[in-house]
């Protein structure tokens, strides 16, 4: 796959991403840009295309963390939203948490189509509520309703196939699939 396409496919879901863990969004496109040089110089050690978003993930984590562990070094009192990294867990969580993100589109697809529609769109893409209201003709309201209703239906497919085990702020820390047909979704 070439990086264009890579990049086309999963940039605005690494964006994503980075905001929601960036104290100062600022930082997010000069981030974004170093995950696309770092992507590029390293796509053939990627094994398989299959590997792909987690493996994206991966870098872009990495290349988070160093970015905060820099700017801690650079501060002798960093802030605590500068530390996230050091909440996160062990590598078995950061692992959990790849792998499970590259689950969630073959669940998502399980989905009716226009809750599946909804996840992607609000959950995925990031899209906000109203717009999407607004854009469906359907009150705000209502559309988090139906959303609401979505990712209930979501995690039982995810129970369905895998005991989950949860952190006090309900995260999902680890996983064990119920069967192999599960295995063959993530």
């Amino acid at each position: 796959m070439k990086i264009e396409k890579i990049w086309q496919a999963y940039s605005d879901n690494l964006k994503q991403y980075l905001d929601a863990r960036l104290y100062n969004k600022a930082d997010v496109d000069d981030l974004l840009q170093e995950i696309l040089i770092k992507t590029h110089k390293q796509i053939n050690t990627l094994e398989t295309n299959e590997k792909l978003l987690p493996w994206l993930y991966k870098i872009t984590q990495h290349t988070l963390i160093d970015h905060y562990r820099k700017k801690a070094k650079q501060s002798e009192h960093p802030r605590e939203e500068d530390l996230w990294y050091s909440e996160q867990g062990d590598q078995q969580n950061q692992q959990t948490e790849l792998t499970m993100s590259a689950c969630v589109l073959p669940f998502v697809e399980q989905l009716p189509k226009s809750t599946a529609y909804l996840i992607k769109s609000v959950d995925i893409e990031g899209r906000s509520q109203k717009e999407l209201a607004a854009e469906l003709s359907i009150s705000y309201s209502g559309l988090k309703s139906r959303v609401q209703r979505g990712r209930k239906a979501l995690r039982l497919l995810f129970e369905s196939c895998c005991h989950l085990e949860f952190d006090r702020y309900g995260n999902v820390i680890d996983y064990e699939p119920k069967t192999k047909h599960c295995q063959r979704h993530c």
